[in-house]
């Protein structure tokens, strides 16, 4: 994840602030973005003393909903503190609306904002962001508040599997991959484009980190496409639950490169059979044993791939399926169901 604490030395920083002798940027440049997006833009604290670290999130709407990572505001899910600081270095107490762990997308609301007016993000549409586009990440890399750096898309739809650190469910993602710099503590915070407009959430990292020492950015950073961190947003902000699309079938996690597929498991937990019993699988004809090479337009080649991309698409959605049984490709339609709730 992206998110993290202090590494424990002794230096010392403090928020940037914006010099009021500094020329004027124009508003399309990256410090006219930047200079549009920090005061909507704020680092969260979630936890107690030492276990509180530092995370990201912004302005959602204007009754105070920040959205921002599950796995950001995880450590105060259980009656924690949580706040959240602006660029101007008010602070303002928090609660949780709600989080999607699978999805690794939380919303929370600010306590008691008195007259202070919030300005939205701009909220932008990732379905058409393109590989070579540019891209502003804004963020708290080891508590560095209101930290703006600057990359590209360098891939789109990179499944991503991680864990929170909390003991919770892993998280799936069809991410945009960016090498704008992402370090522990950006988690939750936009990634913006060349307008201004959030089409991420930054998410995790990939890194070189052997485990003794905290991971930083070697230029491999993830975010949840911002169309599909609305659509969760929307769900949690009205229910307080996620809803995930399912087909009714527990698959292996196997590897997460290859050509495999995803193969349907031969039991579940608390069930004789990877296939649920009427559920979307069964009604489509899929049997435990079966490897799913091909989901709507998109080439499986693991479980965390598979089910990545299912999470893009909503529950009713009917989907066309290649799978291979007994050596022989075959094809079928699966109708996707429901599930409210994390588990």
């Amino acid at each position: 994840m992206a998110d993290g604490d202090d590494d424990g030395s002794s230096s010392s920083t403090i928020s940037s602030g914006t010099d009021p002798d500094t020329a004027a940027r124009p508003p399309e440049s990256v410090a006219g973005i930047a200079e549009s997006a920090l005061p909507s833009v704020v680092t969260i604290e979630a936890g107690s003393g030492s276990e509180a670290g530092p995370g990201t999130g912004f302005v959602y709407d204007e009754e105070g909903h920040i959205m921002t990572n599950n796995h950001v505001v995880a450590p105060a899910a259980d009656g924690g503190t949580l706040t959240a600081t602006f660029s101007d270095g008010e602070s303002y107490e928090a609660e949780v609306v709600g989080r999607a762990e699978g999805y690794d997308v939380a919303v929370i609301r600010l306590i008691d904002l008195g007259d202070r007016d919030l300005e939205p993000l701009p909220i932008g549409n990732s379905d058409e962001t393109a590989v070579g586009d540019a891209t502003i990440a804004i963020g708290a890399p080891f508590g560095l508040s209101g930290t703006v750096t600057t990359g590209i898309i360098s891939a789109k739809d990179r499944p991503v599997a991680s864990s929170d650190g909390q003991g919770g469910s892993s998280s799936y993602m069809n991410a945009l991959q960016t090498d704008a710099s992402i370090n522990p503590g950006n988690s939750g915070g936009p990634l913006l484009n060349a307008d201004g407009a959030v089409i991420g959430v930054n998410s995790a990292i990939q890194s070189t980190s052997n485990g003794m020492t905290e991971a930083g950015s070697i230029g491999l950073g993830f975010a949840i496409p911002i169309n599909q961190a609305q659509r969760v947003a929307q769900d949690l902000i009205e229910t307080g639950e996620p809803i995930y699309p399912i087909i009714g079938a527990t698959v292996e996690s196997g590897g997460t490169t290859g050509t495999e597929g995803a193969r349907i498991a031969d039991t579940a937990p608390n069930s004789a059979d990877g296939v649920t019993p009427g559920g979307p699988a069964d009604e489509a004809g899929l049997q435990s044993g079966d490897t799913i090479i091909r989901f709507g337009d998109r080439l499986i080649d693991s479980g965390p791939t598979l089910i990545s991309q299912i999470w893009t698409y909503q529950p009713g959605d009917s989907v066309e399926i290649t799978y291979v049984r007994d050596g022989e490709e075959r094809t079928t339609t699966i109708t996707l169901g429901e599930r409210a709730g994390d588990q």
